[in-house]
């Protein structure tokens, strides 16, 4: 049986042979672009059909269309500063506005959290004349704690 990580890498290179876009990849599993890719990379289980469905587009075997379908371990990211440019912004960005979240989020909700679970992005580009932009929309419930 292939281990997630060997399908992951399959699919990105099945992706890339075929000179196929994450989001006509989406397509086919039927879901957005933004859960389908963070399904293939590894962090998202898939249905049966969808499974067979991107096995099918992507000539993956029976093992991979299996494992497709395991829940994963989530969190791709090792546990170290991340050192890819563009992971590390990231990680940069919640460094420096973290705490911004975070109080803007307790003073409009209450003391909770927002969901990574019940949760949706939007990825696009914004035009812009001094250099084209990358918008990132996030969406995800507010789950107060609980007192007991």
């Amino acid at each position: 049986m292939m281990t997630r990580a060997e399908v992951t890498e399959l699919i990105v290179a099945r992706k890339i042979d075929k000179k196929l876009s994450w989001a006509e990849i989406a397509k086919t599993v039927g879901q957005s672009k933004e859960w389908s890719t963070a399904a293939l990379l590894g962090q998202m289980t898939l249905t049966e059909e969808q499974a067979r469905a991107v096995g099918k587009l992507l000539d993956l075997p029976d093992d991979a269309v299996l494992q497709l379908q395991v829940v994963p371990y989530k969190g791709s990211l090792p546990t170290a500063v991340p050192t890819d440019p563009l992971i590390y912004r990231f990680y940069e960005l919640v460094n420096v506005y973290g705490t911004t979240f975070k109080e803007l989020i307790h003073e409009e909700f209450g003391d909770g959290i927002m969901s990574a679970i019940d949760f949706k992005m939007d990825l696009s580009r914004e035009a812009d004349p001094k250099g084209d932009r990358v918008q990132i929309v996030m969406s995800g419930k507010f789950l107060p704690y609980k007192t007991y």
